[in-house]
């Protein structure tokens, strides 16, 4: 069975630097420790998407289009397909004193966030500092070995999928049930309209078993103050 677009699957990949087979992406946890990039926080193992809609990086996305479930696959992404070539403008000079201001000391290697443009410091010297606002593998030839395990048709883990890259990335923030066609979500914090109606539109395009969503938000538990007489 081929995978087509719009299809939810369940996934497993890994990603190396094509020139010295350094692995830098997986989902898989014991080879993340094995090759000693595992990061705390992260949550490893195959991971559910919906084909075509960028829930992973596009190229790889659009790979797993036509593949068979089941079946093994690696595949060589030169630069240009990945992610791009080095572009020397995207390379700056930033006075010290911007650093100064905000309190922060730059070294090589430091990552920085820049008005939403994020960048890694690649040398100080005096009172310049050489900021790479490139992505960190722009340059780079890339391969990946990817599998898709399956296929997802449970209506539930569709919704939490959606909910996961167009909601709130933090499961925790919310808990979502599915009754017939009848989705209802309650969320830990007050969603603004717009975002819950882009959601909504989202997931009757993606699930269209939803017919309604109904969204609530948790209240939250009063204290109560007793006093001693």
């Amino acid at each position: 069975m081929e995978v087509k677009k719009g299809d939810f699957v369940e996934i497993e990949y890994s990603g190396r630097l094509k020139n010295d087979n350094k692995l830098f992406d997986t989902t898989d946890e014991s080879l993340a420790k094995q090759e000693s990039i595992r990061t705390e926080g992260i949550e490893y193992g195959p991971i559910i998407i919906c084909v075509g809609e960028k829930n992973i990086i596009e190229f790889l996305d659009k790979e797993i289009e036509g593949k068979e479930i089941g079946k093994g696959y690696e595949k060589e992404f030169n630069h240009e397909e990945a992610f791009g070539k080095k572009d020397a403008k995207l390379i700056r000079v930033v006075s010290m004193t911007m650093f100064k201001k905000q309190n922060m000391n730059p070294y090589p290697g430091l990552q920085i966030n820049a008005e939403g443009h994020f960048g890694v410091v690649r040398s100080v010297t005096g009172g310049r500092v050489i900021v790479d606002f490139n992505h960190p593998l722009a340059g780079r030839d890339l391969i990946y070995d990817f599998k898709v395990i399956g296929k997802v048709d449970d209506v539930k883990k569709q919704v939490e999928c959606v909910a996961k890259f167009n909601l709130l990335p933090n499961k925790n923030l919310y808990s979502l049930d599915v009754e017939e066609d009848v989705l209802k979500i309650n969320t830990k914090i007050d969603l603004p309209e717009q975002f819950r109606k882009n959601f909504e539109e989202k997931t009757k395009k993606l699930v269209p078993q939803i017919k309604k969503i109904e969204f609530s938000v948790e209240k939250k538990s009063e204290k109560k103050i007793t006093t001693k007489e």
